[in-house]
């Protein structure tokens, strides 16, 4: 078993939302559950139990109820959750409508706004109300060229209060990749910024806007939100504008919520695009309405005091997932810009001043962290942080040493793992239990997670493919532009029919934790042993000389041997001395097969808009295989650095 590192104290454990669930569902359904891993095998074992009890737990606000919580608990994909039932998305987003602090805005360039849940609600009204003014409603799409700001959220709720479904893309994407997304999906309105900071500077973003409302004649409206400049010139964008002037003549109001079935369209999420087009992920209301609250409420342990910060943009699903929040009535903290700057203190600043009690952020985040030598629980009053929560890629041992002896030795450490396809979690927090080095602490409630082995079948303390073998309600609806689900069948159904294979490579051990190795296609084979690539990852962030890295499997002379890229810091070259000093930390933590057949220093790794490192495209670059949709990068000059390198053409 891994490192005990936190133990939540009895007090805090009967505190809990969980705890609270499990006394709600002994009472409803007569059980006796007595804690997580009995309350988990409950919730797959009984899965419309489960959900009903979450939909009424969290009190899901709906204008008709559903008549039967799923329809065919044995189709997948085709299942239908909560038929019958009608409920607006933004409408249970809205519910508070106070005086309490519903958002709070940190620019880059130090900007700070505040909106408590009565002036959120007054400004949605607004914006809904010229949105209705144009005609918008079910059925139509409504999309967002944002930055991480109020604005961003206010237009999503307006949208989606009107049954619009509602689509993003941050500010940081080439003029191609926005077309390679809302180009498919045709939206009516699209909003969009001015421009953005990042790292100081002022990025004006209106020469490519006008070049993608040309490019997308389904838009017929721009609205243009003033952030980087108090008076945009928008003189030579056609249907483009000001969002002040958006809104100025409709009054706040009390808002009309149209009243939609749970598997009504509410956000399209896109692919990573790197095998052609980005594939249009649909997913519904009630679905995500009601997986946002279970992990928020239950994994989270979010309550209406708590402040919540996730460090994201727009083009990320944990936008999405922050912005569910707001069903809780806790406070909001969006920040804007880049992490580091003015340095790598920015965001515990901010989590001081906000007084912070839920911190989410990426494991490449906190393992660049640690390198700067920051230690934010002595720098800063973090009293207030009860939990951290890390995702993007696998947070390493070492991560988790770092956050329990730099930021707090008494928080609850959260690794989560999931997707974009499904806007949530596979493998999550439990704040009644305790958190082992390197693990995820359980397998998320009401999804009936194995890992399979290479025959097929589930296995306990052996590494093996992820996989989903029953329903769950935010799984998409169906991909745009599909209509036999061949794309949607193809993406998750089409090693095990009827099983949702994710493609992610872990272990599950005998006390419920998860450990991820890595993407599943990514995995390497030297001499047929199946290995995961973020074992390796793991020991090359200890080394402060390497900022970044990728591995990929390289085949040669008939097997594969493993390649080991690494991004060095300013100043540092790859010399013998470093790279035996690799190879042993490899070899000695994680096994003499993980240890590279060659190290190799490159300026740059490339990684996708949504921030993956592309480990199949440098795969396929070595090997002289093409790589499509480039513009799916968010640095495609990168693939360059890997091209006709004389090192790999020798043993």
């Amino acid at each position: 078993m891994s490192k005990l590192l936190w133990q939540p104290t009895e007090e805090r454990i009967n505190a809990t939302n969980m705890f609270a669930f499990i006394r709600f569902v002994n009472a409803r359904f007569n059980l006796d559950i007595d804690g997580y891993n009995a309350l988990y095998r409950w919730s797959v074992n009984r899965i419309p139990d489960f959900w009903a009890a979450v939909w009424n737990f969290t009190d899901i606000r709906a204008s008709v109820p559903y008549t039967q919580v799923i329809d065919d608990l044995s189709k997948m994909p085709g299942a239908r959750w909560f038929p019958g039932a009608r409920l607006n998305f933004a409408e249970n987003l809205l519910r508070f409508r106070d005086d309490r602090t519903a958002i709070v805005f940190y620019g880059e360039d130090r900007v700070r706004r505040r909106l408590t849940y009565r002036q959120l609600y007054d400004r949605v009204s607004r914006v809904a109300g010229a949105l209705r003014k144009m005609g918008v409603a079910a059925g139509d799409r409504v999309a967002g060229f944002m930055p991480n700001m109020p604005e961003t959220i206010i237009a999503m709720l307006a949208a989606t209060s009107l049954g619009a479904t509602w689509s993003s893309c941050s500010p940081d994407f080439g003029i191609k990749g926005v077309l390679d997304r809302f180009g498919q999906i045709a939206p009516r309105v699209l909003f969009a910024a001015d421009g953005y900071f990042f790292k100081g500077k002022r990025i004006d973003s209106l020469e490519r806007i006008a070049s993608i409302a040309k490019q997308i004649p389904s838009i017929e409206q721009l609205v243009i939100v003033s952030y980087t400049v108090d008076d945009p010139d928008l003189s030579k964008i056609k249907k483009a504008v000001k969002y002040e002037d958006f809104v100025e003549r409709e009054p706040a109001c009390e808002m009309s919520f149209a009243q939609l079935p749970p598997d009504h369209p509410l956000y399209i999420m896109y692919s990573s695009g790197t095998t052609g087009l980005p594939k249009c992920m649909i997913q519904g209301v009630g679905g995500i309405l009601i997986n946002h609250l279970k992990e928020l409420v239950l994994h989270t342990d979010l309550k209406r005091d708590d402040v919540i910060f996730y460090f994201t943009t727009c083009g990320w699903m944990m936008w999405n997932w922050l912005a569910s929040a707001l069903a809780v009535g806790a406070t909001l903290v969006l920040y804007e810009g880049s992490p580091f700057y003015p340095g790598p203190e920015a965001l515990w600043g901010m989590a001081e001043k906000e007084k912070i009690t839920v911190f989410g952020t990426s494991a490449g985040y906190l393992a660049a962290l640690r390198n700067t030598g920051l230690t934010p629980g002595e720098e800063y009053d973090l009293k207030s942080l009860k939990t951290l929560l890390s995702t993007g890629s696998p947070l390493s041992e070492e991560g988790f040493d770092f956050v329990y002896d730099a930021v707090k030795s008494d928080l609850q450490l959260s690794s989560i793992s999931g997707g974009t396809d499904l806007n949530g979690c596979f493998a999550l927090g439990n704040p009644m239990g305790p958190v082992y080095s390197g693990e995820l602490q359980c397998r998320g409630l009401g999804m009936k997670v194995e890992a399979f082995d290479e025959n097929g079948k589930p296995v306990i303390g052996r590494q093996g493919e992820l996989v989903c073998t029953a329903p769950f309600p935010s799984m998409p609806i169906y991909f745009w532009n599909d209509p036999d689900d061949k794309k949607y069948v193809d993406a998750y159904f089409d090693v095990y029919p009827g099983i949702w294979r994710h493609g992610d490579f872990i272990e599950i051990n005998d006390h419920g934790g998860v450990t991820i190795y890595g993407r599943s296609d990514t995995t390497l084979n030297p001499g047929g042993v199946r290995i995961g690539t973020a074992e390796i990852y793991r020991r090359v962030e200890e080394f402060v000389e390497i900022e970044d890295s990728l591995v990929v499997g390289q085949s040669w002379k008939g097997d594969v041997r493993v390649v080991l890229f690494v991004k060095l810091g300013e100043g540092v070259t790859i010399t013998d001395e470093l790279q035996t000093k690799i190879r042993t930390s490899i070899r000695q933590n994680a096994s003499p097969r993980h240890v590279p057949a060659k190290i190799i220093a490159v300026a740059d790794i490339p990684y996708t808009l949504n921030m993956k490192k592309v480990e199949l495209a440098v795969k396929h670059i070595i090997e002289n295989r093409p790589v499509y949709n480039q513009d799916a990068l968010k640095n495609p000059e990168a693939l360059a650095l890997f091209e006709n390198l004389p090192e790999l053409a020798s043993d």
